[in-house]
This record gives C-alpha cells, sequence and structure tokens, in this order.
C-alpha cells in the first residue's frame, strides 16, 4: 500500500511540474498574443522593412482627392435611346442592368480622381458614359456640376471637368515600377453610401487581359490586388505605400456582384495617356486595319510560295474598312507597321493598339514579290 502511494504521489507531483510548465508556455505565449494585438506596428516591424508600419500617411495623402459621381441619363438622352431599341421586351445588355433602371433613365454612382488642381476628374466609362446630367460630391462636402470632357469605351476611361480650383490631388507613380506582392491601398465609395473607403491588399498580378470591355477594340492590361473592391469603388485611386496614384479601380471578379477576393485596376501609365488624349479630341474613337489572315511560318511562305517566312498574311480585307479603302488587298504579306518590323499579328496589334479613327498609318508589304508601302487612313472599328 505505501508503495501504491508513493508511486502516486510521485505521478501527482511529475504531473503538476509538467502543468506548471505548461501554463508558464502558455501563459508566455498568450502574452505574446496579447502585445500583438496591442501593437500591431511591433508585429509588421518584425516581419521586414518591405512591410508597412500602417497606411495612415497614403490614406491622408490620397482620400481628399476621390471624389463621389452621381450619373444620370436625362428623359431627353433616354428617350432617344429607347426610341433606337428594337420593340422587344428581351432587349436588353449589362450596361442596363447596371445603369439602375431598364425601362426609363439610367443613372448609377460610382468613384472619381481629381487629376488636377483645376478640375480634372478621371473615372470609369461605364459610371458615366450614358449619362448626361452628373453631380461630383468632394471629400469637405461641397458638391459641383460635372461637363464630360470625353470618354474611350476601349479603356472604359473617362475624364470630367468641375468648375474649382485648388483642389486636392495625388502624386503620380509609376505604373511600370509596381511589383507583384507590394502593398497597396483602394480609395472609394462602395454602395453609394460607404463614401472615402479605404482597403488595403496586395498586387497579385500585372498585366490581365480578361475580355471584360465590351467591344472589338479592347485594351485591357489590368493591376490585379486582392484589396477590397465594390460597386461604387469604380473609377477610384489605387495607390502605393507613399500615396502615389498607380492605377484607377474598374472592375471586380465576383460571382456574386460583390468582393469575392480579386479586383482589377487600369495601370496609371496607361491612364495618363488616354486622359491626355481625351483633353485635346475629345471623345475616343479607336479603330482597327480590317484585314483578317495568318502569321507567315516556312509552311505557309511554301504552301503559298511566298519569298518571306515572317510577317502577316492577308486572306481577307474587311468591307468598309480602312485598308480596303487604302488598296490592301488578299495575298499581300505585311512585313512592317510604321517602320516596326511585322513578325506576326502581335506586332501588328501592339503598333496600332492606340490608333484613333482618322490616323495614319504606314504599311509595308511584299505583293507579288515586290515590296510596296501604302498609306492607311484609320476607320472606325468594325
Amino acid at each position: 500500500m505505501k508503495q501504491i502511494l508513493s508511486i502516486l504521489l510521485a505521478g501527482f507531483i511529475g504531473g503538476m511540474i509538467a502543468f506548471g510548465a505548461f501554463s508558464y508556455k502558455l501563459d508566455k505565449q498568450t502574452t505574446v498574443a496579447t502585445e500583438m494585438n496591442q501593437s500591431p506596428k511591433a508585429v509588421f516591424t518584425s516581419n521586414g522593412s518591405n512591410v508597412p508600419n500602417d497606411f495612415v500617411e497614403a490614406a491622408s495623402l490620397s482620400t481628399p482627392a476621390v471624389v463621389h459621381i452621381t450619373a444620370e441619363e436625362s428623359d431627353l438622352l433616354a428617350n432617344q435611346r429607347l426610341s433606337q431599341r428594337k420593340p422587344n421586351i428581351f432587349d436588353f445588355n449589362m450596361e442596363d442592368l447596371f445603369g439602375g433602371n431598364f425601362f426609363g433613365p439610367k443613372q448609377g454612382t460610382g468613384s472619381g480622381v481629381i487629376y488636377s488642381e483645376d478640375g480634372y476628374i478621371i473615372t470609369n466609362n461605364h459610371v458615366v458614359g450614358f449619362a448626361d446630367k452628373i453631380k461630383v460630391e468632394l471629400t469637405d462636402g461641397r458638391t459641383f456640376k460635372a461637363s464630360k470632357v470625353g470618354t474611350d469605351p476601349s479603356t472604359d476611361l473617362a475624364l470630367l471637368k468641375i468648375e474649382a480650383e485648388n483642389l486636392p490631388t495625388i502624386p503620380l507613380g509609376n505604373s511600370e515600377d509596381v511589383k507583384i506582392g507590394e502593398w497597396v491601398l483602394a480609395v472609394g465609395n462602395p454602395f453609394n453610401f460607404l463614401t472615402s473607403t479605404v482597403t488595403a491588399g496586395i498586387v497579385s498580378a500585372k498585366g490581365r487581359d480578361l475580355d471584360i470591355i465590351e467591344g472589338v477594340k479592347a485594351i485591357e492590361e489590368f493591376i490585379q490586388t486582392d484589396a477590397a473592391v465594390n460597386p461604387g469603388n469604380s473609377g477610384g485611386a489605387l495607390v502605393d505605400t507613399d500615396g502615389q496614384l498607380i492605377g484607377i479601380n474598374t472592375a471586380i471578379a465576383t460571382p456574386t456582384g460583390v468582393f469575392a477576393g480579386y479586383s482589377f485596376a487600369i495601370p496609371i501609365n496607361l491612364v495618363i495617356k488616354i486622359v491626355e488624349d481625351i483633353k485635346v479630341n475629345g471623345n475616343i474613337d479607336r479603330a482597327n486595319l480590317g484585314i483578317e489572315g495568318f502569321d507567315v511560318d516556312e509552311e505557309l511562305a511554301e504552301e503559298q510560295d511566298l519569298n518571306t517566312t515572317k510577317g502577316f498574311y492577308v486572306v481577307n480585307v474587311v468591307d468598309g474598312s480602312g485598308a480596303q479603302f487604302s488598296g490592301v488587298l488578299p495575298r499581300d504579306v505585311i512585313i512592317a507597321v510604321n517602320d516596326k518590323e511585322v513578325n506576326n499579328i502581335e506586332d501588328i496589334k501592339r503598333e496600332i493598339k492606340f490608333s484613333k479613327v482618322g490616323d495614319l498609318v504606314t504599311l509595308k508589304v511584299i505583293r507579288e514579290g515586290k515590296e510596296k508601302t501604302i498609306p492607311v487612313k484609320m476607320r472606325k472599328s468594325f
């Protein structure tokens, strides 16, 4: 009996020692966890110098320059649009659904970014493209009637103007320098009531072509992030941790209509190019060459008896296109556009990507074994 009590006592003492050690370890972990919750800056700092301590400065720099936009279609414009529609209740498109009114004037809300101190504001075409009555509200509560300087549906960008001076702006960054994995902030006005909302995430990818912009001629090279963006954020700012503008928030990937993990922004380098073009030319109407065919390779060169193994072989010229009016013919091989060598169709697309109606593009072709230069006046996309 004494032996059994001795064993139980030894086990109890050993258990208490073990429990004491476990409790000490647990207390220590709890203390660390509590300190982490109380001082998130310490947590960020311990993870490395590339992670920001906080986003306060970036948010304070960018938020005043992000505006709330209310866009509405007048009765006159709505009647004109509806009178051109087929008399079919099933004849509708996505713009009707998101415009907010199927059979009457469309209306909607979104965000915008003040581009210059004298009142130019960048937003998305899908926010204001349908509207002729646009109101802009600043973060200080002031409201202005905005005029539409112009739009570019191919990039989903629009430029507005309000009559104001000394407005806050966001320093412009360089989207070419943006790196996958870096922290970013999305600033906007989701759901039409959560104004001046800031969310954070990282850059998930660059150069995304999602085929979400309607139309034959679309220019897409989105920055993908996991910063939360929702309806109403469209046209708002994507900024880096220095508070520099690196993109215009435009779209989300979602099965539900609200944020589901990824959002997409137009890179600021592209935005600046388009906006400056709109300031000079107003609405931008993109153009295509109007050709169809195949990239030249050795097999095609031998089959068609071509004296080149690179370029783009024209099979068909679209009726009414700039190529047709300029004299491009089937069996021509395009070997250069604006003196830039063409190896395949992607080279042609890259060179004429920003071409507008009325622009002059110079083609160098091989026709029946001889080189020929053809100036093409660009016409509306088909």
